[in-house]
């Protein structure tokens, strides 16, 4: 008996921040619910504070949840070298997740941000990922690594925020042309 409850209070705290991943993702934290999360999970409004404690503490067990997929996907190993560096970034603009971190940005940059550590984080992941594939060698003159990171990161997450704001007007594979293009040859490794 005790086991049924504890799986199904498991079950409820996934269903509970499965549903406001999507929600959060589609219309940011201040403008969702307990009530849309709720009604999304199919489970009662008073499940989120029983699990979380209110609701900022559900939005941090959302990105904690997610974190580590976003990690994973961005940072694979520094040996590994499978794959485009090109094509792997488009793939990762297009992650649904991404969607998730990009809407939550402009609340993790306020300051005293209670999520702010993670996209610490998140950032610090991006910027590995990217200085691992760069090669140094290549850079141009009085540009380091960890600066040339700070750019390519950066324009992921533009790139990514204008593609969600308009799917229509962003080629991501133009994109993905274009930065070929600009970036000096050799600079990122393959």
């Amino acid at each position: 008996m005790a086991t049924r409850r504890i799986q199904s209070s498991e079950e409820s705290r996934r269903l509970l921040v499965t549903a406001a991943a999507e929600l959060f993702a589609d219309r940011g934290y201040r403008q969702t619910s307990f009530i849309e999360i709720a009604d999304r999970a199919g489970i009662s409004r008073g499940s989120i504070p029983w699990h979380f404690g209110n609701k900022l503490g559900l939005l941090k067990a959302v990105i904690d949840d997610q974190l580590d997929a976003v990690l994973a996907a961005a940072a694979p190993s520094a040996n590994d070298r499978s794959g485009d560096p090109f094509d792997q970034v488009m793939a990762f603009i297009r992650l649904p997740v991404t969607r998730l971190f990009i809407t939550l940005l402009a609340e993790a940059v306020e300051v005293g941000s209670p999520i702010r550590e993670h996209y610490a984080r998140l950032h610090t992941a991006l910027r590995d990922a990217a200085r691992a594939r760069i090669s140094a060698e290549a850079l141009p003159p009085g540009t380091t690594q960890e600066a040339f990171a700070v750019v390519l990161v950066g324009t992921l997450i533009g790139v990514h925020a204008q593609w969600r704001v308009a799917p229509d007007a962003v080629d991501l594979r133009a994109v993905q042309a274009a930065l070929r293009a600009l970036l000096p040859a050799g600079l990122i490794e393959m």
